[in-house]
């Protein structure tokens, strides 16, 4: 498979990366040794961008899967392993590097970001987390730093920001899930501000090209949109082989056309590490499936749940997914 140079960093990435967020604890739920074969199979397919974060904890699949396999910086066909932190402080992000570098058994990691930076206030709030990072790049241990965010204002501001080298976006054609302050975004704004980022240098890898899976049912559609942004990788979460060798025969343009994959099996679930119980969605869903948890969240009552999909976009932080 081909490798896109990411940004201005050292880096070469497959236009399609792996995010291992799908076969943690919070999505499918894999036992170890299957998530690690998922990661592995990936590996061995061709795909060398794995994205995951301290508050995935699936660090321990990602130890399993590259067992034997030579992490060094000077090994170019390495796998690429990112990783983030919601952290504020100095003192925190220096220990979410160290938990991530002892977890995975390393002495370096390519990139390391903040985890979902919203608007401001929030990057000012986490200047310490932020120095912290540069303070790891300049020591070596950490090769490329950056941000991830879903904020189209977080994106256009990374584009001055000197030292800021991978912007992980959220971005799909639906617009789905992308904010704008304390607002939600479009999709051309965010891909405006994706182009910035681009002509600044920044190395882009994506998110949410499937809008949480809810465009899975338009496949090609999704991933040309984001690809043709001039995005360097996609980073899509999957938990079967099938899956894998998919977006595999994608990334090589040998994807027949017209293929569109089965998504009658796939059924609405609502993160509840994601979800703010602000009822935007139980007050859509045309059949009165969505309704509030003991938690004050919203949750599916899958017996008059249609799958209509009408509730995904109407979630102003992504948290409606399908799968």
């Amino acid at each position: 498979m081909k490798k896109n140079k990411l940004g201005s960093t050292d880096l070469y990435v497959t236009p399609i990366g792996l995010g291992v967020l799908t076969i943690g604890n919070t999505q499918l739920d894999l036992p170890l040794e299957q998530g690690a074969e998922i990661v592995r199979y990936a590996y061995e397919k061709g795909i060398n961008l794995f994205d995951t974060a301290q508050y995935y904890e699936t660090y321990p699949y990602i130890r399993e899967a590259f067992k034997g396999i030579d992490l060094l910086p000077s090994n170019p066909d390495r796998p690429i392993i990112a990783s983030k932190s919601l952290c504020l402080t100095y003192d925190e992000m220096e220990e979410a590097i160290q938990e991530c570098l002892d977890a995975l058994d390393l002495e370096h990691i390519d990139i390391f970001k903040m985890h979902e930076v919203r608007e401001n206030p929030d990057w000012e709030n986490r200047a310490g987390a932020w120095q912290c990072l540069k303070d790891y790049k300049a020591k070596g241990i950490v090769g490329a730093i950056g941000i991830s965010t879903h904020h189209v204002d977080v994106v256009e501001q990374m584009a001055e920001v000197t030292d800021c080298d991978i912007v992980f976006p959220l971005i799909n054609y639906a617009g789905l899930g992308i904010r704008k302050g304390a607002g939600t975004g479009t999709a051309d704004e965010m891909a405006a501000a994706i182009q910035k980022c681009i002509a600044a240098g920044k190395g882009i890898f994506a998110m949410k090209a499937f809008g949480g899976g809810n465009l899975t049912g338009t496949y090609q559609k999704a991933l040309n949109y984001v690809r043709d942004l001039g995005t360097h990788s996609i980073m899509v979460g999957m938990g079967k082989k099938e899956e894998i060798d998919d977006l595999v025969a994608y990334a090589q343009g040998t994807l027949p056309p017209d293929y569109q994959p089965d998504v009658s099996f796939k059924i609405i679930h609502i993160d509840q590490g994601d979800c703010e119980g602000c009822g935007s969605c139980v007050k859509r869903c045309p059949n009165k499936a969505i309704y509030y948890n003991e938690n004050g969240l919203a949750d599916v009552n899958y017996d008059v749940c249609l799958t209509c999909g009408y509730c995904a976009p109407v979630c102003p932080v992504r948290a409606i997914i399908m799968w």
